[in-house]
């Protein structure tokens, strides 16, 4: 039996919302996972790729036996119904950037889970996955809107449990992807970060991350353009991203534009407008990293509200 799984990428954090909010964007991973008849092959893990986005180089650093993220997360669900994996052929067509901030990890945990548990008889319920991806990632601003899709906020509690909440991403906002040519590994985004923030930090994200789900639910542009800040994250990685406060500069007055944040752990950027003509972003964004000779691919692109597909 195969089964597949057409995983969507994400991008986290947008901006005041570390590691609790993610929307779903449409480029695509493949997850296909096929129970090997012949007992003693083991597992074996294919990646291939047909965009020129995918540096064929990062596929090479990423594990191909037990130690694989995929495989790492389907051995969690096949444990927790009291089963070992069998000889699984497992295939990643992968079309989502890797190491750019574009939820490339969450969506092959993803769809490795869903795949697994279509060939297991469905025994984990959207709940089991969320909450077994969620274990795999970290936390669940990635992992909830690649199985959900959509503008997602979800929380880990403390139980281990993922409770969330979709939010309605207006149609007539744009949002421009910018994924420069240089890779950017969460581990390393991390390390930057202070285990500590001042109090005052804490409370303006927190205040941030109201208006900005406030402005989303009630389509205000103006508080939107107020709620695109952040001190918990972007100000510490911004060092790690050449071009990034140049780029945020040279939209923060532009009146169609409502913000630009970092996508994710970087070093990609989502720049949101409404009625600002997307070529002119395009532009002023290419000059800024093409001067500093980094090459950029540029989309301007919908939320993807469906996640997730099995077939």
């Amino acid at each position: 039996m195969k089964v597949s799984v057409k995983v969507p990428a994400t991008s986290a954090n947008i901006g005041p919302g570390f590691d609790c909010l993610g929307l779903a964007l449409p480029i695509y991973n493949t997850i296909t996972i096929e129970e090997t008849v012949l007992p003693g092959t083991g597992i074996e893990i294919n990646m291939m790729s047909e965009e020129e986005a995918i540096d064929e180089m990062a596929f090479d650093t990423i594990p191909k036996d037990e130690n694989n993220i995929v495989y790492k997360a389907v051995e969690l669900l096949y444990n927790s119904i009291g089963q070992e994996p069998s000889e699984l052929k497992i295939n990643i067509q992968s079309q989502i950037p890797i190491t750019r901030g574009l939820g490339s990890s969450a969506s092959v945990v993803v769809g490795g889970l869903l795949a697994a548990n279509r060939l297991l008889g469905s025994p984990a319920d959207e709940a089991a996955l969320l909450a077994i991806a969620t274990e795999v990632e970290g936390h669940p601003d990635n992992v909830a809107p690649a199985i959900l899709g959509g503008f997602v906020l979800s929380n880990k509690e403390e139980d281990g449990t993922v409770s969330y909440c979709k939010l309605n991403w207006p149609e007539e906002w744009d949002i421009t992807v910018c994924i420069p040519d240089f890779e950017l590994a969460t581990s390393i985004a991390r390390s930057v970060l202070p285990e500590q923030v001042p109090m005052q930090d804490a409370i303006f994200n927190a205040t941030h991350l109201a208006m900005l789900v406030q402005a989303v639910n009630t389509k205000d542009e103006k508080l939107m353009k107020l709620a695109l800040k952040d001190r918990i994250h972007q100000p510490y990685r911004e060092k790690l991203v050449p071009g990034m406060k140049e780029i945020i500069d040279a939209f923060k007055h532009e009146e169609g534009v409502l913000g630009c944040v970092l996508s994710g752990a970087g070093p990609s950027l989502l720049i949101i407008s409404h009625k600002y003509d997307v070529d002119t972003i395009s532009s002023k964004v290419r000059e800024i990293w093409e001067g500093q000779n980094i090459k950029v691919d540029i989309r301007t692109l919908s939320v993807e509200e469906q996640g997730a597909i099995v077939f």
